[in-house]
């Protein structure tokens, strides 16, 4: 026997962590923060307790508060997920659910003339979040989510909202980590700034294989009665050697669509 005691748990955990000072909403909201830094679609809780900073025993504590009311939910593999509670809460705030309702009918038209993949998406941090995404059977796999949220770079969605952000935003998004998802996946910030003024110039993003292999996406801004780009719509599509004029042109009726019932008039002349 070595003669030094036995470590509780409680002492083990004080160890692996530093004294934590955040009071009990600061690290419930941390534990949240956990799935979307890098993107989680699920986590253990050792794995929630490492991205937090906070003790497991405490993570096991605010996780079932978190279970218990619906934020979190416990799959049958002993992972925890987002809960369906807080996407009711999310879709009800202002913002988020006006928009989703005014767009709702531009988007249906949209994915009725194209049966592709029909998303709408606003700007939040330095991601593009989706409101809303239409889907069919046959449309190619993708990786995004209502209430999701994909980087501004390697995205259709993505690039027009960064494309029509504050000058700010993009220097500072451009000045900070461009991960590359695929081979075709732009990372270079000079490059970037190019096809950003591109975007602008012509009202549309286009891009192929950047985020998921076999995709491409048109992307258009919608504007809002004061001319600011508030949200950006696109379709997803295979991938194919020539893009469609056509799926275009739908998608830029779309964003019309949805700013002219958001109040913007584009200005004569």
């Amino acid at each position: 026997m070595s003669g030094k005691p036995a470590q509780s748990r409680g002492t083990e955990d004080a160890a692996a962590f530093p004294v934590d000072d955040r009071g009990v909403a600061a690290r419930l909201f941390a534990i949240l923060d956990a799935f979307t830094a890098p993107p989680a679609s699920s986590l253990t809780l050792t794995a929630i307790a490492q991205r937090t900073g906070i003790p497991l025993t405490t993570v096991h504590r605010l996780v079932g508060e978190w279970t218990s009311w619906g934020g979190l939910a416990r799959q049958e593999d002993g992972r925890y997920a987002l809960g369906m509670r807080l996407w009711e809460v999310g879709v009800q705030t202002p913002t988020a659910r006006n928009l989703r309702t005014i767009a709702l009918p531009y988007l249906e038209d949209l994915y009725e003339s194209t049966h592709e993949h029909v998303h709408l998406a606003v700007l939040d941090g330095s991601d593009a979040l989706y409101l809303e995404k239409l889907s069919g059977h046959q449309a190619v796999r993708v990786i995004s989510r209502v209430g999701g949220r994909l980087p501004l770079h390697a995205t259709g969605v993505g690039l027009v909202l960064l494309a029509f952000a504050p000058n700010e935003v993009i220097q500072a998004y451009l000045a900070g980590p461009l991960p590359r998802f695929l081979p075709q996946t732009v990372t270079d910030p000079e490059e970037l700034r190019r096809r950003l003024a591109g975007i602008r110039a012509q009202g549309i993003a286009r891009m192929s294989e950047e985020m998921t292999a076999g995709s491409s996406s048109i992307a258009a801004p919608i504007r809002d009665r004061t001319g600011q780009v508030v949200a950006a719509v696109s379709i997803v599509t295979r991938t194919t050697p020539r893009s469609s004029p056509e799926q275009e042109q739908a998608v830029r009726v779309a964003a019309h669509g949805v700013g002219r019932a958001l109040g913007y008039r584009r200005a004569a002349g």
